[in-house]
């Protein structure tokens, strides 16, 4: 009997651990995961902005500015969690030759710790070009 309340402790704390490293995984977030989750999604939401018919006609590379925005955004939704809140800024989005400046700031909740309010605040500004000669690839 005494060997069975060990097994129900045994079980209660490895289920503890798990919620408790779920809440931590949801609150910390690293400054590469952001980078690097940004920087992807400008890459593809240029890819997916490129004019085609503009590209066959004048053989120059354009982007649509409101296709890029759209798709951003849309891909930025799908991949952030929502325990915190975004504000996405764009900056000088040129159309031909192609560059998009695009800062996220992340405001996470404050969390009281013996009295000091701690926050996580993350902020990632990101240019991306597209090359003629990179596009011919």
């Amino acid at each position: 009997m005494k060997d069975t309340y060990w097994g129900y402790w045994l079980v209660l704390l490895g289920i503890f651990i798990v919620v408790v490293m779920m809440l931590i995984n949801n609150i910390t977030t690293t400054k590469s995961q952001d980078y690097y989750l940004v920087k992807e999604i400008a890459q593809a939401s240029m890819l997916d902005a490129i004019d085609y018919t503009y590209y066959r006609d004048w053989k120059e590379v354009r982007i649509n500015k409101e296709k890029f925005i759209e798709s951003f955004i849309r891909r930025f939704a799908d991949s952030v969690s929502l325990s915190s809140t975004y504000t996405i800024s764009f900056y000088d989005i040129y159309e031909a030759p192609p560059k998009v400046s695009v800062r996220v700031s992340s405001q996470s909740n404050s969390f009281n710790v013996m009295g000091d309010a701690d926050s996580f605040d993350i902020v990632e500004k990101i240019d991306a070009v597209i090359n003629h000669g990179e596009f011919e690839k």
